[in-house]
Order: structure tokens, then C-alpha cells, then sequence
């Protein structure tokens, strides 16, 4: 059966949840976009979580079209639903889309919630939403007890370009989670500095290969 706008409008409205699920992820193989984020809206409000997150996960891509009514749904997916993993990819798309209104929304909710997952991909797309404001919620975030959070942080710091983040992300290049380290490499990476420099220097000889030899990949990159 070919997948038609008609035939996902239908299945969208069924009573069957694996007809709404087929009808969520057929979205993305319409050609028309403005239909597509029409039927996404739609699925936002599914009573079945897994339908709304399948359907908030394609806001960053069909988004774009409309950003006022993007940062309405978002928003309100964010704070409202009571699934994390919406809520989660919720924050995922406000970052995707760039969308610095909803920063605020972000950082009180990461403040009030107890789901690490939400807090997690708070942190991780903070840097793809570039905010300045996000730095000092960013440097919170090192100091989380949940190391998932401290390497989205970290990530998040050399994303956001704040030079700021230097001595910070190097009083981390001796943590003793390796994957911790990892991340320093590559944050210190994108932001530069003779500092940032010398340690990628320090950790070109980490005890383990895979920090080691992602320190070297820094250092010979040209500029």
C-alpha cells in the first residue's frame, strides 16, 4: 500500500495504537512538508506517549517552517507531558531549531525535575542552542553527580564557544572516567587556546588509546 496524506489522516484517527504508530512514522516519507508538520501537530497530541515522542523526535526537521508555532508545541511539551522521553526530545528540538526564547523554560525545568534524562538532554543541547545565558547553567551541570550529565556539559561547553569554559573544561583532563576525558579532548578542540593547547598536549599520552589518540587527531588538525 502506498503511503498517501489520506491514507496517514486516516490511520492518525484510528483506534488501533500500532495504526497510529505506522501513521507517525510514515510522516516522514512525505514529500509536502507543510502537510507532514500538520500531521506531526496532530500526533503531538496522542493520548500514547510513544506517538508523541515518534511525532516531537520530527520538529526539528519540519519545524523550521513555522518557528512561533514550533516554540508553542515545544514548549508546552517540555513542561507539560507527563512521559521524560517527550520531554526529552522536546528539548532535543528546541536546541535542533535554535529556539534562545525557550531558554529559560529550559533552565528552570532542569532545576525542578527529577528525571536524569530530561536533565541530560537539557544539558546536551544547550550548545547547539548557542544561548551566552547557557554558561552558567553549563558549569552547574559539571558538578552533577550523574557523569552522563558532566560529558553532556562538557560537550555543551565547547559547543557554545564561550572561552570562559577553558579553565573549567581543563581542571577535568585528569578525571578519572576516561570518557570523561574523551570529551575535554574534544571540547578544548573546538574552542582553542595555547592553554587548551597544552593539554591536549598532556593528554596525547593518556594512559588509554582512545583519549590518547583523539588528543593527536586535535593537534594535527591544521590552524
Amino acid at each position: 500500500m502506498n503511503t498517501t496524506p489520506e491514507s496517514i489522516k486516516q490511520m492518525l484517527s484510528s483506534e488501533d495504537l500500532g495504526d497510529r504508530l505506522r501513521a507517525v512514522n510514515q510522516i516522514r516519507e512525505l514529500e509536502d512538508t507543510k502537510i507532514a508538520f500538520e500531521f506531526v501537530q496532530t500526533a503531538i497530541n496522542d493520548s500514547n506517549a510513544r506517538v508523541r515522542y515518534s511525532a516531537v523526535s520530527q520538529m526539528d526537521t519540519l519545524g523550521g517552517q513555522d518557528l512561533q508555532t514550533s516554540l508553542n508545541i515545544l514548549r508546552d511539551r517540555l513542561l507539560n507531558d507527563p512521559e521524560p522521553d517527550v520531554q526529552a526530545a522536546a528539548a532535543d528540538c528546541l536546541g535542533g531549531l535554535k529556539l534562545t526564547e525557550a531558554f529559560v523554560d529550559l533552565q528552570q525545568l532542569y532545576h525542578n525535575t527529577n528525571e536524569w534524562l530530561v536533565q541530560f538532554s537539557i544539558i546536551a543541547t544547550l550548545g547547539e542552542l548557542g544561548d551566552p545565558r547557557s554558561f552558567e547553567l553549563l558549569k552547574e551541570a559539571l558538578t552533577s553527580n550523574n557523569e552522563l550529565v558532566q560529558t553532556a556539559a562538557i560537550s555543551s561547553l565547547g559547543d557554545l564557544g564561550d572561552m570562559q569554559a577553558i579553565p573549567l573544561l581543563v581542571s577535568y583532563a585528569t578525571n578519572p572516567d576516561w570518557q570523561i576525558r574523551y570529551r575535554v579532548v574534544q571540547a578544548l578542540n573546538k574552542l582553542g587556546s595555547s592553554e587548551a593547547k597544552s593539554t591536549l598536549e598532556t593528554l596525547a599520552n593518556d594512559e588509554v588509546e582512545a583519549v590518547a589518540q583523539e588528543a593527536k587527531n586535535c593537534l594535527q588538525q591544521p590552524g
